[in-house]
């Protein structure tokens, strides 16, 4: 959570880093991973302040943003492989969903986790291509709507009023299908153009 003031800056700097993260998230993958730390961490030092103190507001989302900025950027494996695992426990739990009910066995999260954490390992390019363009898709999606004030950028009624990130967009029908577009769009992109070595 931010002062409003700072709502429609922020909201352009998610757009612009969607935008690198869906379109050139391979290549700029450290730079990529900085810009989701920060956010992440200025999500999460910004909330833990109070809404009354401005300054200490804006101080918390710098200082957590830079923290989460280093950890992703230092934890560059450890990124990949987290996403890998997420994907493969995704995966393993919509297919768990579609054969039997309830929730499945910790030991078939833990298998599928792991292998999508080794299977990533081994795909790396792939992996990062598919992750950035997705992830990049929605940041820009969300992004947009705060732009254009469609949600999220709030009027100064009171002193107290804040800008919070919600990193979802509740009842915008059209937002799945732009971000499923999208990351396809940016997949085929990277794929084509930013991924490829020289």
């Amino acid at each position: 959570m931010l002062p409003t003031a700072y709502g429609l800056p922020t909201a352009i700097a998610l757009l612009i880093g969607g935008a690198v993260a869906c379109f050139a998230g391979y290549r700029f993958f450290r730079v990529v991973l900085g810009i989701y730390g920060f956010i992440l961490g200025a999500m999460l030092a910004s909330s833990l302040m109070g809404a009354s103190s401005h300054v200490a507001m804006v101080a918390a989302a710098v200082a957590g943003g830079l923290i989460g900025s280093i950890v992703l950027v230092m934890a560059y494996f450890v990124a990949i492989a987290l996403t890998g695992a997420g994907l493969g426990a995704l995966l393993g739990h919509a297919i768990w969903n579609a054969v039997a009910a309830g929730d499945p066995p910790v030991a078939v999260v833990v298998v599928v986790a792991l292998a999508g954490a080794i299977g990533a390992m081994v795909l790396q390019r792939y992996v990062i291509v598919v992750s950035t363009a997705f992830g990049g898709a929605w940041t820009l999606i969300v992004g947009a709507v705060n732009v254009l004030a469609t949600r999220g950028i709030t009027k100064a009624s009171s002193p107290t009023e804040v800008w919070i990130l919600y990193p979802n967009v509740p009842g915008e029908r059209w937002a799945p299908i732009a971000w499923i577009a999208l990351g396809v769009i940016g997949v085929a992109v990277q794929l084509a153009v930013t991924s490829k070595k020289k």
